[in-house]
């Protein structure tokens, strides 16, 4: 029987490793904290040394829907709409900030050694152990 990718490397490496590495993920993951300073009064862009808030995009949003449900077919009303939602999204994706939560050394030398051995293992899985060298 073959093993992993065609090759001799062996079939319980790669299952090991990926389980190495889907566990070490999932754990580095988990000790992120995500944190937003999304509100409507927080600026969300500046040009020069006008700052546009997060309150002031909602303003071409409302002219927008009120155009669309005006005259639908007006270009006006979507463009304002579509535009500020966007302007509003991206300044909600720009305000999240990542953090590191508190662990111990013992955890961080633990999920590096899972995402890195797993990796390891994985990548050796795909190897032809049948030659030598």
């Amino acid at each position: 029987m073959r093993g992993a990718g065609g090759s001799e490397g062996g079939f319980w490496r790669f299952i090991i490793g990926l389980a190495m590495m889907i566990g070490g993920g999932y754990l580095f993951l988990a000790s992120i904290r995500v944190h937003s300073g999304f509100g409507f009064g927080m600026g969300l862009y500046s040009y020069g040394g006008f700052h546009l808030t997060t309150g002031m995009v909602l303003i071409p949003l409302i002219f927008g829907v009120v155009i669309i449900f005006y005259n639908a077919k007006n270009p006006l009303g979507w463009v304002l709409s579509c535009g500020s939602l966007l302007a509003l999204g991206f300044g909600v994706i720009r305000s999240v900030q990542f953090h590191f939560g508190a662990m111990s050394a013992f955890d961080l030398i633990t999920i590096l050694v899972l995402l890195f051995g797993g990796l390891g293992l994985w990548l050796s899985s795909l190897r032809d152990l049948s030659r030598k060298g």
